[in-house]
């Protein structure tokens, strides 16, 4: 088999492990972005007991390796299973990685993503906050109309990124939790095909691929998005022609 047929086949081989990979992504970052947005709110109450929880929390997960996160939490939920969860009926689907990854990722991107919306957050021009007031604008309007869009334009560019290691870190998932019914992502299956045949240059570089093309559709979606956000300044850099000729020096 030629170098070229070899890496058709393995193309084809990963793509159904990517699908797992994806799956995680999709699966996760919704949920800890909206996760994310309370937390800011919560980091930037008034409240000192509210505000420490959420900087706890955020300080936790963004302190500790995603690695062991992971095999912290698999452990926690398998302790519970006979008190908690078998007696319930629910083992299978809370032990699952498909559940339980997904949960993991959740509770990881959450934190990273507050610290980046907090950050914006504080970044809001003081000025357009101050006109809000004056305007007679309440706390959810002013949220709404002032707060919202300065925040998701100045965090968007760091959350793109925040996303794209997030994806990545789905190869994670099946080096901690169990292997069930031959579901195996990117690396997972590449470890399997380089234990075949120990051609570690072919599989790992053909599961490298597949991680770069997505996280090529990743940053083009994110970033198509982000010029949507900012089509007000580009609309503001188009300088319309003018014909004005001047007769007299």
């Amino acid at each position: 088999m030629s170098w070229f047929d070899a890496i058709i086949n393995d193309i084809i081989i990963l793509a159904k492990p990517s699908l797992f990979n994806i799956y995680f992504a999709l699966a996760s970052i919704p949920i800890g972005f909206l996760f994310a947005i309370g937390l800011t709110l919560m980091k930037a109450s008034k409240s000192k007991i509210i505000s420490g929880i959420a900087s706890a929390y955020i300080y936790a997960f963004r302190g500790s390796p995603l690695f062991i996160q992971l095999f912290m939490f698999y452990s926690i939920m398998l302790s519970l299973n006979l008190s908690v969860w078998k007696p319930m009926g629910i083992d299978h689907i809370v032990l699952h990685p498909l559940f339980l990854g997904p949960m993991i990722l959740i509770l990881n991107t959450s934190a990273y993503s507050a610290q980046i919306l907090y950050g914006a957050y504080q970044n809001v021009p003081k000025g357009e906050l101050e006109a809000a007031r004056s305007f007679g604008m309440g706390r959810v309007r002013q949220f709404l109309s002032v707060i919202w869009p300065n925040m998701i334009r100045l965090a968007w560019p760091a959350y793109t990124n925040e996303v794209v290691f997030l994806f990545h870190a789905t190869a994670l998932i099946y080096f901690t939790l169990p292997v069930i019914n031959e579901q195996k992502d990117l690396m997972n299956k590449a470890g399997e095909l380089f234990e075949k045949d120990y051609n570690v240059f072919l599989h790992f570089s053909v599961a490298a691929l597949y991680y770069l093309a997505i996280s090529f559709v990743i940053f083009l979606a994110f970033g198509l998005f982000y010029k949507y956000l900012m089509r007000h300044e580009a609309a503001a850099k188009i300088k319309k022609f003018k014909f004005s000729p001047k007769y007299i020096r």
